[in-house]
């Protein structure tokens, strides 16, 4: 990797980003030193401007950035590099220097689990059928998972690929559901699945 210090009086602008939830966390600078520290002892390293002189993140606060891997752009002046955060990043308390929640977000899913738990927590809609399914329990959330698995099943043997779409949206929704009732939600999912694949 060949990074041009020469763009900006010996410095790179170094973008960190959460390996996991994928988060932009902060905006730092890095000089050769900095980068060499960081590639040593995995603790991702500055240089600061204000302080003229390199800073480990965490060096204080002890929520320091673990080194996960490092990209250089196009123009090998920016460097991007996925860390495993241990504690909030910002100076302020906040996850990230954009006072963000540093969580995992899956797009539209979880726009629909916040839809769910909302249902979940204020069932007053009569005409919810999600309220009414919490309202039934367990059991018919669970049933209700069974029977759309076997649907996609089903229509996995057909050839009807808008069938088998529209099934399998059906089984992701209600196992949406249950997740909820049983108190958990996606991201304890994807979890698990991340440590099988570590």
């Amino acid at each position: 990797m060949t990074i041009d210090f020469n763009k900006n009086n010996g410095l790179v602008p170094a973008i960190i980003q959460d390996a996991t939830t994928y988060k932009v966390l902060m905006l730092g600078y890095m000089n050769e030193e900095a980068l060499k520290t960081t590639l040593e002892t995995n603790l991702v390293t500055f240089f600061s401007r204000t302080k003229q002189r390199l800073w480990t993140k965490g060096e204080e606060s002890g929520n320091v950035l673990n080194l996960v891997s490092m990209k250089l752009d196009c123009d090998n002046d920016t460097l991007l590099i996925m860390v495993d955060p241990q504690g909030s990043t910002c100076h302020t308390g906040s996850d990230t220097c954009w006072n963000e929640d540093n969580s995992s977000n899956y797009g539209f899913l979880s726009k629909l689990e916040g839809i769910i738990n909302d249902r979940k927590i204020n069932p007053s809609n009569e005409d919810s059928y999600v309220a009414s399914l919490f309202s039934e329990g367990i059991n018919k959330i669970a049933q209700k998972v069974g029977e759309e698995a076997i649907e996609v099943v089903i229509e996995a043997k057909d050839s009807n690929d808008d069938l088998f779409l529209n099934e399998s949206a059906d089984l992701l929704f209600h196992f949406l559901i249950l997740l909820q009732a049983k108190e958990f939600q996606l991201e304890n999912v994807v979890q698990v699945l991340h440590k099988r694949h570590n």
